[in-house]
């Protein structure tokens, strides 16, 4: 997302400017360390922005963020507020990444630099509803370093812990009686900045009408010139705010050229204004004369900028235009901002120009350019924005361009309706099928490869419904649609080809298939999904028994995510998670709880839809490996309501991992009221609920031979599968009182294991022993320990001689004698022994 420069500049300091020193040392002294926040707030006019502004021009370190209603996308907010910050040495945010985790960057930074004093101005925070904003800013408050200073200029008091700042002394407030112009300060402005000859008792009564109120005081001074009887015109000079807004905007505005006053109607539709924005508004040629002019007439404009190219209306003074403009000349709307919109797409300026275009009832117009943004915004994973405009497009233009709806079909994946995903994909279909407004489609390679998507969606909600068949007879068809450069088809259509295949357990096929699907989607530039996909594939290399395959995966897809610094992408987060994960079964639950404490403060607002329950999946096995099952069960109920289907098979429900946790705390019949409604249907997606059902059964004393034997036979090729069947039917020989076999059981089925060492909670879950490797005859030397570890990469036989410097032959020497030595007869087996052993 491209930055707003002009939101990054603060006023131009005005020549005349009332001196006010005490407010100035207020401010002076928030510099303090320790102080964290200075609150400006009080209504529209009263002189915030143009006390902050005056102040901040004098500080050596000090950024400026103006804030408008586009900046409720957390990811708009996220982009300006890091591009203002200043002397911040990190790199600007790329992609779709989690505001938190990027105020984490910010905290860090800033206390690594002990002789920095930076301020940082956040103006006109009214306008920021988002609660995810809220809850951002209010997460820097919190772990600020004194190296940063907020000040936050509002017309309302934010939702901050402002109770508790204030008790800690770590608050400063400047409110309406600190900002009221007192009778001095009033008689300097109006007098000596306005060029008045007032009277004292005329400044006395002017100051008391106006409440010290600056924009009122502005208004009058406006009002006044020219006027003979100034006395008369302070006496009818009363009323509320409103009226008085309503009456001196007439007068200002009656005083002006017609053209001048037109000008003014038409442009207040901008947010801010340059000449030649200005010019394509209204028709005219001379907007940046316009807007000088109106600069030296102080008439309520201000400058964005020290080149004074950009500008705005004081907001109170935009009000007054707008209504008056919807009053007179309501008809004008629509073209005004369908003029600015195509003012902003011959920028590049997307989301302005979609914003005009929607304010302007152009919805076609707007589907349109959201069309053509399309590509990047989904590249760069842009998902909040992109869910702004589409749910802004009303359905008559949604439902009738293939394009955009499938975007919609997404969208309502992302919410859990797949019912309306269906919906959606249908009414993508039946537009392609219809053609009949085919011309109002932009010409784009969505719109080409549209088709292919679709069977692609299609895919994403068979998966989503546990529909195996059909989720690869979708994607097989967008296959054979895609074309040879079509990477992102391939890659997507590849990667459910892969999902469905570890869907049906083949865990094999499931790892070549996607690992070929990621380089496609490396190919097509689709970096964040190229990212996110680590998530599957450490998934698929712990079904295969590989937890370390699955550690490597994450790490190296971890570094290389943060190799650039923060902020850091949102996989981040997830990564973390199935660190925690890996550590928990390793039973490393101190290491396990640092990832998911990073987790939480890199991705609450972050994670891949799929992934937002995972977090509280996790952290409940860690409870109840603590043994505090009932916060454990509080963690599953969380991670329910969060769960949302998706592209990822359910390959262990939260009911099945509730029922668990409920056995282990002895809490038998909670689960035997789950394990009433599991279906008893052999296949992978059911494996872990049948293998839950297993343990209740021994706990009860049954016979679960026939049970385990059928899991088992449909296991084949999944070690991890075919490990916790072995665990359990050791258990229940165990329960049975036969240690002998429960003991042989566990030798054999950990030495089938291809990693057994980073197995440890499985056992000890279930109340069992390790089985200990035999003594070896022989140690390994040296040598063979460095060839052992070898042979524990991909390196190939020649590869590992000449990475020794030897030749084959005594490589084959050194491998035959570490068989003997560890009991092996092939590579992968004495990798087995040896980590049994404790060698690797």
């Amino acid at each position: 997302m491209g930055v707003i420069a002009t939101k990054l500049f603060a006023p131009a300091r005005r020549s005349g400017l009332v001196a006010r020193p005490w407010l100035v040392e207020r401010l002076d002294g928030t510099l303090e360390r320790g102080h964290r926040l200075t609150l400006v707030s009080a209504p529209a006019g009263f002189g915030k922005t143009t006390l902050i502004g005056d102040w901040v021009g004098r500080q050596e370190r000090a950024g400026w963020l103006s804030l408008d209603a586009g900046d409720n996308a957390p990811a708009r907010f996220l982009t300006h507020l890091w591009a203002a910050l200043p002397g911040i040495r990190v790199a600007q945010p790329q992609g779709d990444v989690p505001v938190t985790a990027v105020l984490t960057a910010v905290v860090n930074d800033y206390a690594e630099q002990p002789d920095c004093n930076a301020v940082l101005v956040l103006d006109d925070y009214h306008v920021i509803e988002s609660l995810d904003v809220h809850e951002a800013v209010a997460f820097l408050l919190d772990n600020l370093p004194d190296q940063l200073h907020l000040i936050v200029s509002t017309r309302a008091d934010p939702p901050f812990p402002l109770a508790r700042l204030r008790s800690r002394g770590q608050l400063t407030e400047l409110r309406v009686d600190d900002l009221r112009f007192a009778a001095a300060e009033a008689g300097a402005f109006l007098n000596d900045v306005m060029g008045l000859r007032l009277a004292p008792e005329d400044v006395q009564a002017l100051e008391d009408r106006t409440e010290g109120w600056a924009a009122g005081l502005q208004l009058a001074a406006l009002s006044l010139r020219g006027v003979s009887d100034v006395a008369g015109f302070i006496a009818a000079f009363t009323g509320s705010h409103r009226f008085v807004i309503d009456y001196l905007a007439d007068e200002v505005l009656a005083r002006l050229s017609a053209e001048m006053r037109e000008f003014l109607l038409r442009t207040s539709v901008l947010d801010r204004l340059t000449g030649p924005l200005c010019d394509a508004v209204t028709g005219q040629t001379a907007g940046g004369k316009v807007l000088e002019e109106l600069d030296r007439a102080n008439v309520f404009l201000v400058a964005l900028d020290a080149g004074r190219n950009w500008y705005r209306y004081h907001h109170l003074f935009r009000d007054v235009l707008q209504a008056r403009l919807q009053a007179e000349y309501p008809e004008e709307l629509p073209r005004l901002h369908r003029a600015a919109s195509e003012w902003y797409a011959g920028q590049g300026s997307t989301a302005e120009a979609v914003r005009h275009a929607l304010a302007a009832g152009d919805h076609a117009r707007a589907g349109r350019l959201v069309e053509e943004a399309l590509p990047e915004v989904r590249r760069t994973r842009q998902d909040a924005l992109l869910l702004e405009w589409i749910g802004a497009l009303p359905d008559s233009v949604v439902r009738w361009n293939p394009v955009l709806s499938i975007v919609a079909g997404w969208a309502a994946m992302t919410a859990g309706d797949l019912a309306g995903m269906e919906g959606r994909l249908d009414d993508a279909d039946a537009a392609l099928s219809s053609g009949e407004i085919a011309g109002t489609w932009a010409d784009t390679e969505d719109l080409r490869t549209a088709p292919a998507m679709i069977l692609i969606y299609r895919a994403a909600l068979a998966q989503a419904r546990g529909e195996v068949e059909a989720t690869v007879r979708c994607a097989e068809r967008a296959l054979e649609l895609a074309g040879p450069d079509d990477h992102f088809v391939r890659g997507a259509g590849g990667g459910f080809l892969g999902l469905a295949a570890w869907a049906k357990g083949d865990v094999a096929d499931a790892l070549s298939t996607f690992s070929t699907a990621v380089r496609e989607l490396h190919a097509a530039g689709n970096l964040v999904d190229e990212q996110d996909a680590a998530i599957v594939l450490g998934d698929l290399w712990t079904a295969a028994g590989r937890p370390s395959r699955a550690r490597k995966t994450y790490s190296e897809t971890l570094e290389n995510a943060v190799r650039n610094g923060p902020p850091y992408p949102r996989v981040t987060a997830d990564l973390h998670v199935g660190l925690a994960e890996l550590d928990r079964e390793l039973d490393d639950l101190e290491s396990a709880e640092t990832h998911l404490e990073l987790a939480k403060t890199l991705a609450e607002h972050g994670s891949i839809t799929e992934n937002r329950h995972r977090w509280y999946v996790v952290m409940a096995q860690v409870r109840a490996a603590r043994g505090d099952f009932a916060d454990a069960i509080r963690l599953l109920d969380e991670a329910e309501r969060r769960y949302r289907p998706g592209s990822y098979p359910d390959v262990r429900p939260i009911a099945a991992l509730r029922a668990r946790i409920h056995l282990a705390a002895g809490d038998l019949v909670a689960a035997e009221a789950w394990a009433r409604d599991i279906p008893n249907t052999p296949s992978y997606l059911n494996e872990y609920g049948r293998l839950t059902v297993a343990r209740l059964m021994i706990r009860r004393g049954e016979d679960v031979r026939e049970l385990l034997d059928g899991l088992e036979a449909d296991a084949a090729g999944r070690a991890g599968s075919l490990l916790e069947i072995g665990v359990l039917r050791a258990l229940a020989q165990q329960v049975r009182g036969d240690r002998a076999g429960a003991a042989e059981t566990l030798r054999r089925t950990f030495s089938e294991t291809p990693e057994p060492a980073q197995y440890k909670r499985l056992l000890i879950d279930e109340g069992l022993v390790a089985p200990q490797p035999a003594a070896m005859v022989e140690p390994l030397t040296d040598r063979e320990l460095d060839v052992l570890r070898l042979l524990d990469t991909e390196l190939t036989g020649p590869e590992i001689a000449r990475h020794l410097f030897v030749s084959l032959n005594t490589l084959r020497t050194h491998t035959k004698r570490i068989f003997t030595k560890l009991g092996a007869t092939t590579r992968s087996g004495a990798v087995r022994r040896a980590r049994e052993r404790g060698l690797l």
